[in-house]
């Protein structure tokens, strides 16, 4: 392979797979450009959407509102011992858009109100319907904005909410759809089930979960409900730390944990779509046993609730905590990294979204650093921007190339 179909490979959109795993058997090629080739070739190349960072719009719907509507907490009910659900309405009465199953809503939290707003992603976890959202919040012990919703949260507050979006949704589909799910992961996939149930969908379906004991364990009853109306519906949960009254047949199927052999032992078909959501280390070890049973990646859907890994051409990986860029603050308008908790001033010096990423060491995946590849697309959730220079192609409604634009406005960004 040459300089220039190298070259093609970071600049050009449109690569096809044999070129990626060509370049990769380049013996001169550097650990980095190795990394990043690797990183391109595991993405789902037949869809734009899936080749930038987190959080993008898709091209064939823009987010039904830019930055934040008011909604107000309408119910607030106890899944289990740490998780809480609110329904959230329109304060307006105007309906709301039906979202895809598996999306997420971003909320501004004024927890202080010496310090700027607080941005935390939500799944929304009920059926798509036009006059609620339900979002369901695991209290963490350290978690500011979910110990604030859970425990200062009362009926009746107004709330700040994005529109619905993100790509972890249910493809169409006949196979087989397994919903595989840890802890508060079980959110975005319950939505899923939701959709399914209300489809009456033949599919054959998997509800599998894994929790620590029966208090921890979120709509329970829900999804048991949820499945008797599913013709070719089957449920599998796993207890890791059982309680002594938690009963095997009623509460739980086996203690343990899930991985590849359990799957297999309870009959799931490796040519199956598989929806992942839950911690990292459980979907790390997940995907990697389902890579040595022999999925194809394009069956595997994960939601990831913070920055994806970085792409940085011809670059070492390394891993950074997001921090506010060294030095003066500047005196632009705010930058909000929505995943990483960061918000920033804006100073021109930085000259493009993607280097004050950069400065805060924010995880982000870029190539061309000109507005060409498009690797750099990020969901947009609030304000405007200007680009210089300008893309070759501007991105779909509601997302932004961050590696030729500068904000307009005070903007939020989904990384």
């Amino acid at each position: 392979m040459t300089v220039a179909e190298i070259d093609a490979l970071l600049y050009l959109p449109g690569h096809s797979r044999e070129q990626l795993e060509r370049a990769l058997q380049i013996p001169a090629l550097s650990r980095g450009w190795q990394g990043s080739f690797q990183a391109m070739l595991q993405q789902d190349l037949g869809s734009k959407t899936a080749a930038g960072n987190p959080g993008l719009a898709f091209e064939e719907q823009a987010p039904a509102w830019p930055g934040f509507r008011q909604m107000r907490v309408a119910q607030i009910r106890k899944e289990s011992d740490t998780v809480t659900s609110f329904v959230l309405a329109p304060i307006d009465g105007q309906p709301l858009p039906l979202f895809q199953a598996g999306q997420f809503v971003v909320l501004r939290l004024l927890v202080d109100p010496s310090k700027p707003p607080m941005l935390r992603s939500y799944s929304l976890s009920d059926l798509p319907v036009a006059d609620h959202f339900r979002i369901s919040v695991k209290s963490e012990l350290n978690g500011v904005g979910s110990s604030f919703l859970c425990n200062r949260a009362q009926l009746g507050d107004l709330l700040d909410v994005s529109a619905p979006r993100g790509s972890f949704t249910l493809r169409p589909n006949q196979g087989p759809v397994v919903l595989l799910s840890a802890g508060v992961g079980a959110t975005p996939v319950m939505s899923m089930l939701h959709a399914l149930a209300a489809e009456r969908s033949q599919r054959e379906i998997w509800w599998i979960y894994g929790t620590r004991n029966r208090v921890d364990h979120p709509f329970a009853e829900e999804s048991r409900s949820l499945l008797k109306q599913l013709s070719r519906g089957r449920g599998y949960i796993v207890y890791s730390r059982p309680a002594a009254d938690d009963r095997v047949g009623t509460d739980f199927d086996a203690p343990g944990h899930i991985d590849k052999a359990l799957l297999e032992k309870i009959g799931v078909s490796p040519s199956s779509d598989f929806y992942l959501c839950g911690p990292s280390s459980f979907l790390q070890n997940i995907r990697d046993g389902l890579r040595k049973w022999g999925v194809l990646e394009g069956n595997v859907h994960t939601e990831i609730f913070g920055s994806l890994a970085g792409i940085t051409p011809g670059m070492a990986q390394v891993d950074h905590t997001p921090h506010l860029p060294v030095g003066q603050p500047g005196s632009g308008p705010q930058v909000s990294f929505a995943r990483s908790g960061i918000t920033a001033q804006w100073d021109p010096k930085f000259g493009s979204l993607l280097e004050l990423a950069e400065a805060c060491d924010v995880p982000v995946r870029w190539s061309c650093r000109t507005g060409v590849c498009h690797t750099c697309m990020t969901g947009l959730i609030g304000g405007s921007v200007s680009y210089n220079p300008e893309p070759i192609e501007r991105p779909a409604p509601g997302n932004v190339l961050i590696c030729c634009s500068q904000p307009s406005a005070d903007v939020t960004l989904d990384l």
